[in-house]
């Protein structure tokens, strides 16, 4: 498909910019997606920050919704036209990590490699989607029909954002009456939130530094709500629960400062649930550790993909089991998009999350 198309282009830490590329050709396997909604991440800031490495000339974005342009020739069930979405993480369905079931590290290598993290490719190894169109690969094991009666707005966080923070609980095990912490409540800890609630846990802590945010965990289904500019949260949480600690702690932000608050919130033989992108080391502290004797579980998880997990976060949205519409609290058009991200880089006006139309 011939044509040039507008998009937001990493060019140097610093600066992602709106830019003229060429409309993608579509290979046998591929579809291309004009894009209708899609929003910014906080791993584009880390890109944007230079924290994370993409090649310069990269388009960026990993959320789009959107409708089917073209299909590749070897291409079935899906028709030109039709409302889809595909996931942040695009696995091929056919590679050695898919075959072991761990479809989010698809095409990945060794782990002693930088990108050990394959099946994220939107973005990160290919052409992203804060752009007019997106060329989706294995485009039948990752193009998902948008239900009848669901807008765009209402799907928008199920490429990553609600499959990141449901997948942090659903990984953690929760269990009907746990007790779990979640540390930060930006969009990923508040789909933590929301995932917790769902899993069956009966007491959810929720700690951040901004009332709005806490505010809208309290909406989302948290129990307890804990302002770390005016409280200690480990004290906090240890004091709330007897002293017992927590069953799971959520880590949604990628710092070392609420790694270590994770991990001193938990009972023994608690699990901690490590969600943050994280861009140094970090260090695990000897006396909450138990000096590696108290049975904890340090897990990791990277957002699941693939069209069976976007059906089931659209199941849950249909169903209304959650609502995430209130995390889209601001709108632009693409061509607004460095304002955007001067916006969402700097946690302005309350931001949570934009939404981005073309």
């Amino acid at each position: 498909m011939a044509g040039k198309m507008k998009a937001a282009v990493f060019v140097e830490p610093g600066r992602i910019v709106l830019d003229e590329k060429p409309i993608p050709d579509v290979g046998p396997l591929d579809a291309l997606v004009r894009v209708t909604t899609t929003t910014i991440c906080g791993t584009d800031i880390h890109i944007l920050k230079g924290e994370y490495p993409v090649a310069r000339g990269l388009i960026v974005g990993h959320e789009p919704v959107g409708v089917i342009e073209k299909l590749g020739s070897a291409v079935k069930g899906y028709r030109e036209g039709q409302r889809v979405i595909a996931g942040a993480i695009t696995p091929s369905g056919h590679s050695y990590a898919c075959l072991a079931g761990d479809h989010a590290q698809d095409g990945a290598g060794t782990a002693h490699g930088w990108k050990p993290i394959g099946g994220w490719k939107f973005g990160n190894t290919i052409d992203g989607c804060q752009a007019e169109y997106v060329l989706v690969p294995d485009a039948m094991v990752n193009l998902a029909p948008i239900p009848d009666g669901l807008s765009d707005i209402e799907v928008l966080m199920c490429p990553d954002i609600m499959s990141t923070g449901f997948s942090g609980a659903e990984s953690a095990g929760i269990k009907i009456g746990d007790l779990v912490a979640i540390f930060a409540q930006g969009p990923i800890g508040l789909c933590a939130t929301v995932g917790a609630r769902l899993m069956g846990a009966t007491a959810i802590f929720a700690v951040d530094m901004l009332p709005e945010r806490l505010e809208m965990a309290r909406r989302l289904g948290a129990d307890y709500l804990i302002n770390s500019t005016q409280t200690d949260p480990v004290d906090e949480i240890l004091r709330l629960t007897g002293g017992r600690g927590v069953d799971v702690a959520i880590e949604a932000l990628g710092k070392q400062a609420t790694f270590e608050a994770a991990l001193r919130v938990l009972r023994p033989g608690g699990t901690l649930s490590s969600l943050g992108v994280y861009s140094e080391d970090l260090r695990i502290p000897l006396k909450p550790f138990a000096a590696g004797l108290g049975d904890y579980r340090i897990i990791t998880t990277l957002c699941p993909g693939g069209k069976e997990r976007m059906r089931r976060m659209m199941n849950v949205i249909a169903s209304g089991r959650a609502d995430l519409k209130p995390l889209v609290t601001h709108h632009f058009k693409l061509d607004e998009i460095e304002t955007a991200y001067e916006l969402f880089a700097n946690q302005r006006d309350g931001v949570l999350k934009v939404a981005i139309t073309p």
